[in-house]
């Protein structure tokens, strides 16, 4: 099996993540990354002796003005890779496909841009197989993720019938707390259902789920409610099983002090988790309650980590080479540490 190579063109908030994982992977070459940044933001990357290269012509000139050393243009990347991750800000991936379908190079984008954008979209444990030897796919959201590995976890055990969803929402990435954000103040989506329903049945059709979203005056995190219907009248123990079939879902409780987002995100920093990295979903299992069959829980949702499992996997789908969905699961979660440091 060849090493698959790959390029990053975005070294953001998720494309700094995708590129040391890749980095972790046995099984793949991080050739390089490409952006329009040339300050503090790529420098980074320049320190870990990952080549850099600039998006277009005139961010090449200030590269070098600022005394960087860039590799070259992000065409001189693409000639050397079997895959892109598309990491690049909302609707900026859409017109970038078009440079990646012309060069015949495949690749992968983010959950803001549509999936119309590559006609398929990815959660490793949903939607693998659907990936596997694409030209392109699609990995979904942070929210839109969460919901998919929690209730297809519940569809495996043959449990789901329906679910609805309340969604509390991060108001913006840490790093950009001083642009904007909101204070003092909880702003509802306009719509219900909000799009990450419509978003999980993207990934699987077969999902009954409506959500409702709300943005939250914090930068640490998602916090999600569930109502779910169930198929039959269960014990609290198998739905408890069911999410511990998924090394992806992690069962927390607040017996052990791990009572809010924030005490979650100092555990990752101590089990000395990269950027304090919260890969799984964090479900408190003393919270969950089943009452004949119905099913309320809640959740924790890291929007800078949740994905970065699925983009690995989704760049092993792609390529073709492998072709299971549990043994890219396993190969990924074993050199990113899943469910290591749960109770």
């Amino acid at each position: 099996m060849s090493t698959i190579r790959v390029a990053i063109n975005g070294y953001g908030v998720i494309g700094k993540r995708v590129a040391d994982a890749v980095r972790q992977q046995e099984d793949m070459q991080l050739v390089g990354v490409a952006d329009i940044a040339a300050d503090w933001r790529i420098w980074p990357a320049i320190e870990k002796g990952i080549a850099v290269y600039a998006t277009a012509p005139d961010r090449l000139a200030v590269m070098k003005e600022t005394g960087l050393a860039p590799a070259g243009l992000l065409d001189d990347l693409l000639d050397q890779v079997d895959v892109v991750v598309d990491c690049t800000p909302k609707h900026v991936a859409a017109e970038n496909v078009k440079t990646y379908r012309t060069r015949g190079v495949k690749f992968l984008v983010q959950g803001g841009e549509k999936h119309a954008v590559t006609g398929h979209s990815f959660v490793a444990e949903s939607s693998y197989a659907g990936a596997v030897g694409r030209d392109a796919t699609r990995v979904v959201s942070c929210n839109t993720t969460s919901i998919v590995r929690t209730l297809t976890a519940l569809k495996t055990a043959g449990l789901l019938r329906r679910a609805r969803g309340t969604l509390l929402r991060r108001a913006t990435d840490p790093w950009e707390s001083e642009r904007g954000g909101i204070m003092n103040t909880i702003v509802p989506e306009p719509r219900i259902p909000s799009h990450q329903g419509p978003d999980a049945r993207s990934v699987d059709p077969d999902l009954d789920v409506v959500t409702m979203a709300v943005k939250v005056p914090t930068t640490i995190a998602h916090l999600h409610y569930w109502s779910v219907q169930l198929t039959r009248p269960a014990a609290k123990q198998e739905v408890v099983a069911a999410f511990r079939a998924s090394n992806r879902i992690a069962l927390i409780n607040t017996a052990d002090g791990l009572t809010a987002t924030n005490v979650v995100k100092e555990l990752m920093g101590d089990l000395g988790r990269p950027r304090d990295s919260l890969y799984e979903v964090a479900v408190w299992e003393d919270m969950l309650t089943v009452q004949g069959d119905e099913l309320f829980y809640a959740y924790m949702v890291d929007n800078q980590a949740i994905v970065i499992p699925d983009n690995i996997d989704a760049i092993r789908a792609l390529t073709g080479q492998v072709p299971d969905a549990n043994e890219s699961i396993s190969r990924t979660d074993t050199a990113l540490g899943l469910g290591a440091g749960f109770r």
